[in-house]
C-alpha cells in the first residue's frame, strides 16, 4: 500500500506552468473595431456632403488598417505582455480625427483660407510618421529603465527644445504665440516633444530626491508644510513655466509643464501640501502675467465675455478680437444631445483653427453631447491604463515616468477641451490625436509607445526562481 494512503489529500502544480496571458488577440479584435468605425464615419461624411461614398474610402481604410496592423505586429513581437487597450484606443481617436479633418477640407469656406483638400492627406502622413516613431520606440527601447541614465541630459534637451521658438530666424509667431519653429517649410512645435523629455527628467530627479522632498517641517491647518530648502525644485519649475508664459505667450504649455511636475511630485512624496502649493503658485503666476501680457489678456477677455469679442470682430473694431470662442459655443449648442450628424454642421465658421485648436467643436456639433462624452471616455481610458501601468510597475522610475506621461496627457486634454467649451481661457494647444498638426500626433504616438513599453515590463511574468536539483519541484497546497 502506498505510504500516502493515510495522509491528507494534497494538490501539486509545477511552478511557472501557468503563464500570464498576453492579450494580443484581444488587442487585434479591438483594432478591427478601431479601424472599421472611422471607415464607416468617413463613408457617412461623404454621403452627407456629396450624396455618394467618397472615392478614397478604400484607400483610407487600407491605409489606416495597414498602419494599425504594423503597430500591432511590432507590439506582438517586442512587447507581448503590454496593455491591450492603449493601441486600439489611440488608433480609434486618430482615425476619427482624420475623418473630421477631411470633413472640414470639403467646406467651401475653408477652401478659401486653406488650399483645397490638403489637411487630411498631410495628417495621414503625420500619422504614418507617428506610428513609425512608435515602432522605433518599441524596437530600440528594450527597457524603459535605460532612460534613467539620461536624467540630466533630458533636462538640457528639454530646455533647448523650449528655447528654440525664441531663436531669431527659426521661431515663428503665429497668432500671438511663439511656440513654433520653421524647418524645411514645415512648422514644428517643440513643446510637444519637450513634455516627454521633461517627464523623463522629472522621473529620474524625483526618484533620487523623493525622500528629502517628503520631509515636513511642521503641520499647519492639517497640511504638512515642506522645509524651505526643499521648495527649490518646485520654485525653479514654476519660474520656467512663468518665463514660457511671458516670452512665448503660451498659456497651455506653461500649465502643462508645471501641472505635470506637481502631479509627479505629489506621487513621489505623497504630500498633499505640494498640490496646494502648486495650485497657489499657478494662480499667482497666471494672474501676474495676465496683468501685463496683452496676448494673455485677450484670451482671458474672450473667455470672460465671448459675445463681446464676437461683436467687436464683426464690427471691425481696432485691436485683436476673435469670434472663435463664440462660434465654438454656438456649435456645441446647435449639436444638442445627439448632434446634427456627420457632415451636416457648420463648424467651419470658426475658420482658420477649425481643424486644429477647435476641432472638438466639430465633434460637439455633429455628434452632440453623446459623441463628446464618448470621446472623453476614450481619453479617460488612455489615462486610466497609464495610471494602472504606473501602479503595476516594479521600479520607482517606471512608476513616476508612467504617471508623468499619463498626467501630461490628461492635462492636455483638460486644457484643450476646457478652453473650447468655455471652462477656462483658450490655451492654443491641440487635442491629442484628433486635431490637425504633425508635432502633436507624432509626439503622442511616441508617448503611447513608452507607456506600452512600461506596461509590458510591468505585466511580464516574473522569472521563476533558480531551482535546486535536490529539491522537489512541486508546490504543496494543503486543504484548510
Amino acid at each position: 500500500m502506498s505510504s500516502t494512503t493515510n495522509s491528507p489529500t494534497h494538490h501539486t502544480s509545477t511552478i511557472g506552468s501557468i503563464g500570464t496571458p498576453s492579450r494580443r488577440n484581444t488587442e487585434l479584435a479591438l483594432l478591427v473595431f478601431a479601424v472599421v468605425i472611422p471607415v464607416f464615419a468617413y463613408a457617412n461624411v461623404g454621403l452627407a456632403i456629396n450624396d455618394q461614398v467618397p472615392s478614397g474610402l478604400l484607400s483610407y481604410g487600407l491605409g489606416l488598417g495597414l498602419l494599425a496592423g504594423v503597430a500591432h505586429l511590432v507590439v506582438r513581437k517586442f512587447a507581448p505582455y503590454a496593455d491591450p487597450l492603449l493601441l486600439p484606443v489611440a488608433t480609434l481617436l486618430n482615425g476619427l480625427g482624420l475623418v473630421a479633418i477631411w470633413r472640414l477640407d470639403q467646406s467651401r469656406l475653408l477652401k478659401q483660407i486653406h488650399q483645397a483638400g490638403t489637411a487630411a492627406p498631410r495628417q495621414l502622413l503625420y500619422t504614418a510618421l507617428g506610428i513609425a516613431l512608435f515602432v522605433v520606440v518599441l524596437i530600440f527601447l528594450k527597457d524603459h529603465r535605460v532612460l534613467q541614465r539620461y536624467t540630466y541630459i533630458s533636462m538640457v534637451g528639454a530646455v533647448l527644445l523650449l528655447l528654440l521658438p525664441l531663436v531669431p530666424g527659426l521661431g515663428q509667431n503665429i497668432y500671438g504665440a511663439k511656440i513654433w519653429i520653421s524647418v524645411a517649410g514645415f512648422s514644428i512645435q517643440p513643446g510637444e516633444f519637450a513634455k516627454i523629455v521633461l517627464a523623463i527628467f522629472f522621473a529620474g530627479y524625483l526618484m533620487v530626491k523623493r525622500d528629502a522632498l517628503a520631509l515636513a517641517s511642521r503641520r499647519v491647518l492639517g497640511l504638512y508644510l515642506p522645509r524651505g530648502r526643499d521648495l527649490g525644485p518646485i520654485i525653479v519649475v514654476w519660474l520656467i513655466s512663468i518665463l514660457i508664459l511671458v516670452f512665448e505667450t503660451d498659456l497651455g504649455t506653461s500649465l502643462l509643464f508645471f501641472g505635470m511636475f506637481v502631479i509627479m511630485l505629489y506621487v513621489a512624496t505623497e504630500r498633499t501640501s505640494w498640490i496646494v502649493f502648486g495650485l497657489l503658485m499657478s494662480a499667482v503666476g497666471a494672474v501676474g502675467v495676465a496683468s501685463f501680457e496683452s496676448h494673455v489678456q485677450q484670451r482671458v477677455q474672450a473667455w470672460l465675455d465671448p459675445m463681446r469679442e464676437y461683436k467687436l470682430s464683426q464690427s471691425g473694431a481696432p485691436g485683436i478680437h476673435s469670434e472663435q470662442a463664440m462660434q465654438a459655443l454656438w456649435a456645441f449648442g446647435s449639436g444638442g444631445t445627439l448632434g446634427t450628424g456627420w457632415g451636416q454642421g457648420h463648424s467651419e465658421l470658426i475658420r482658420f483653427a477649425a481643424n486644429s485648436d477647435f476641432i472638438l467643436a466639430t465633434f460637439g456639433e455633429e455628434l452632440g453631447l453623446a459623441g463628446i462624452m464618448a470621446l472623453l471616455l476614450l481619453y479617460g481610458l488612455i489615462v486610466e491604463r497609464g495610471v494602472r501601468t504606473a501602479l503595476a510597475a516594479r521600479d520607482p522610475f517606471g512608476k513616476l515616468l508612467a504617471i508623468g506621461l499619463s498626467g501630461a496627457f490628461a492635462l492636455q486634454v483638460f486644457v484643450v477641451a476646457g478652453g473650447v467649451m468655455g471652462l477656462i481661457p483658450l490655451t492654443g494647444m491641440t487635442m491629442p490625436f484628433l486635431a490637425y498638426g504633425g508635432s502633436s500626433v507624432i509626439a503622442n504616438w511616441a508617448l503611447i509607445g513608452i507607456l506600452i513599453r512600461i506596461s509590458d515590463t510591468a505585466r511580464r511574468p516574473a522569472p521563476a526562481p533558480a531551482s535546486n536539483p535536490d529539491a522537489e519541484m512541486t508546490q504543496v497546497v494543503r486543504p484548510s
